[in-house]
């Protein structure tokens, strides 16, 4: 926004010396990060309101989570379909609002001039050894912040899935995850890829001076399953079976068309099954990717369980959503969350933020009800130590 020259120097406003704080994607041009940037540009200018963001709710009200506001985002991706254009091909699919790609494009030239190349570079040679890709994205973490004047920034994967490593190399998920702590950064791990999990990072992520979150985030299908495994366990009926099917198209759909990656996506929807009844019911899931599908992704379940007198009975559910707007929010509250975190002293993996995950870091229960009442707690906690 423009305005008029003046002879005398303007008295700088709250909004002037407020501080900044930076997010930095991983898979910053995909849909999740480009509907996230749109988003909060949106909500934080009053063109739409904050629904889905649990952050934007009463229990956190002055918890001094950074407003959405004081968010500058900027990431890594390999990919260089800038920003702008991404949101008007979110938008032709119905993912964004008509028109918000307009509205929120000066915010969303800015986010794209602070992507930077990551890597391995795919299908390219890419002769950087692990220890140099560290230090670059770890160095263009740093000059972000500085360049920004922030008063810090985390980090946030929200890139395609990859495959578990089959060795004991880094994958790039792990390498953008080491960066991280190496600039002294919050880290959430929102899919199901390695990133801190790797063995060869366990110390670091055990002792990083920094607070983490992850891994996989739980928008549908998953979120659906914390909630209806306690239902059977509390009313004493016993599962039998449980099978599931995910039709979905996207970058998502493509990447889990492999095994390998698909493999890694169902391990923390079965983890919430067995965590939460004890021990995991026959049946599997099954991910097709549909590329028609875009965006938007259907999820099927059937359960079968007995109740009184061993009748056999079947709940069959079926949710239907868009990806990308069931993530962004929840991108937007861990990365608010894990700068709070971050700026009152607290370090390393914070189980506190399970309700968000598929696979919470240790110690967090699997119940969505007991995951929320943690993550209030934590509200309060963090309210406490203003």
């Amino acid at each position: 926004m423009s305005t008029e020259p003046s002879s005398t120097t303007p008295t700088p406003t709250d909004t002037d010396t407020a501080p900044r704080f930076g997010v930095w994607l991983i898979g910053a041009r995909g849909s999740v990060a480009t509907t996230a940037v749109a988003g909060c540009a949106a909500v934080a200018a009053g063109l739409h309101p904050p629904t889905g963001m649990v952050t934007e709710t009463t229990p956190f009200t002055d918890s001094g989570l950074p407003p959405l506001g004081s968010l500058v985002f900027g990431g890594h991706d390999t990919v260089d379909c800038p920003l702008p254009k991404r949101a008007e091909h979110l938008a032709a699919g119905g993912v964004l609002p008509h028109g918000l790609p307009s509205a929120v494009r000066t915010e969303l030239t800015a986010a794209d001039r602070e992507i930077r190349l990551g890597g391995p570079l795919p299908g390219r040679d890419d002769d950087r050894t692990t220890d140099a890709l560290i230090d670059t994205f770890a160095a263009d973490l740093t000059d972000f912040v500085r360049r920004e004047n922030l008063a810090g920034a985390v980090v946030v994967n929200v890139a395609s899935t990859e495959p578990a490593p089959p060795d004991g190399h880094l994958p790039p998920s792990s390498l953008y995850a080491a960066a991280a702590l190496r600039a002294g950064c919050p880290y959430v791990n929102f899919t199901p890829s390695t990133g801190l999990h790797h063995p060869a990072l366990a110390e670091q992520a055990a002792t990083a001076p920094v607070p983490h979150a992850g891994r996989d985030g739980k928008t549908g299908q998953t979120l659906l399953r914390s909630v209806l495994g306690p239902m059977f366990l509390q009313r004493a009926l016993d599962v039998r079976a449980w099978s599931g099917t995910n039709l979905l198209g996207g970058g998502d759909g493509a990447a889990l068309a492999d095994p390998a990656a698909a493999a890694a996506k169902n391990a923390g929807k079965e983890r919430v099954l067995a965590d939460t009844l004890g021990a995991a019911p026959q049946g599997e899931v099954h991910i097709d990717d549909v590329p028609a599908l875009g965006d938007w992704k259907t999820a099927w379940d059937h359960i079968a369980f007995d109740g009184f007198l061993g009748a056999r009975m079947v709940l069959q559910t079926t949710w239907q959503g868009c990806d990308s707007a069931l993530a962004a929010p929840l991108v937007l509250d861990l990365a608010r969350l894990l700068l709070r975190a971050h700026a009152v002293g607290l370090t390393g993996p914070r189980p506190e933020l399970g309700f968000y995950f598929k696979d919470p870091d240790q110690g967090a229960s699997s119940s969505l009800g007991e995951q929320y009442a943690a993550l209030v707690d934590f509200a309060g906690r963090l309210r406490g130590r203003s």
